[in-house]
């Protein structure tokens, strides 16, 4: 399930610096999520600066590279977690790409399990065990339980 997509301006990285993110990314949200890495899954979707505005003026124009980036967990997923991968992720921007901290944005997307498929199968049955553990630390750490 663990999917990160980063939007960035054509031009902007090198091939290197885009293996780069993605594989750290990667490897960011299999430690945070404590997954398998092989069900992460990274991409990086290239815009021209001709149609990419920053800052109130296309890029094009200011040169500014403002990365936005959007990931999907699994409804259970902590906020502890989400919070770790919106800096992870940032921070992955800002030191491999260089690009100011204040111009990064990113979001998180959270999807019922019974709304997610794996194979054409609901993950709510092909991770049923999964989903239901999370369910239960959650409950026990519920604010007000003893």
């Amino acid at each position: 399930m663990p999917i990160v997509n980063f939007h960035l301006v054509e031009g902007l990285t090198s091939p290197e610096q885009d293996r780069q993110l993605l594989l750290a990314a990667s490897k960011l949200y299999a430690e945070v999520l404590e997954a398998p890495p092989e069900r992460v899954r990274a991409f990086i979707t290239s815009h021209a600066s001709t149609r990419f505005a920053a800052v109130g003026d296309l890029v094009s124009v200011n040169g500014l590279h403002a990365p936005y980036f959007e990931f999907i967990v699994l409804e259970g997923r902590s906020q502890e977690q989400v919070h770790r991968l919106l800096a992870g992720f940032t921070d992955l921007l800002v030191d491999m790409l260089d690009v100011r901290r204040d111009l990064v944005r990113g979001s998180c997307r959270r999807v019922a399990p019974q709304d997610w498929s794996i194979g054409g199968v609901p993950a709510s049955v092909t991770r049923k065990d999964e989903v239901e553990a999370r369910a239960r630390r959650a409950n026990s750490q519920a604010p007000g339980d003893s």
